[in-house]
């Protein structure tokens, strides 16, 4: 994986914390899509990586499927 070649964004807050799980859990960024199609959340490639670098501001529903899938609390994912 590239890293990154700009600071986070400031649209949302759970972005850095969705990167962090996804590679605490080994997920590549086409498989945390697939969970999350699979949850009913529609989400390009694109999306996913402006959520992930915090340039696209995030919804309750996706807060809510995130949690779900990374087994967490909306309130971890917020903090």
């Amino acid at each position: 994986m590239k890293p990154r070649k700009q600071a986070l964004g400031d649209k949302n807050i759970v972005g850095a914390k969705v990167t962090e799980l996804r590679k605490k859990n080994n997920l590549k960024q086409k498989e945390l899509l697939a969970k999350l199609q699979t949850h009913g959340i529609d989400i390009n490639p694109s999306s996913l990586s402006k959520l992930e670098g915090q340039t696209r501001p995030v919804t309750d529903i996706e807060v809510k499927t995130l949690a779900m899938i990374f087994s967490v609390t909306s309130d971890e994912l917020l903090s």
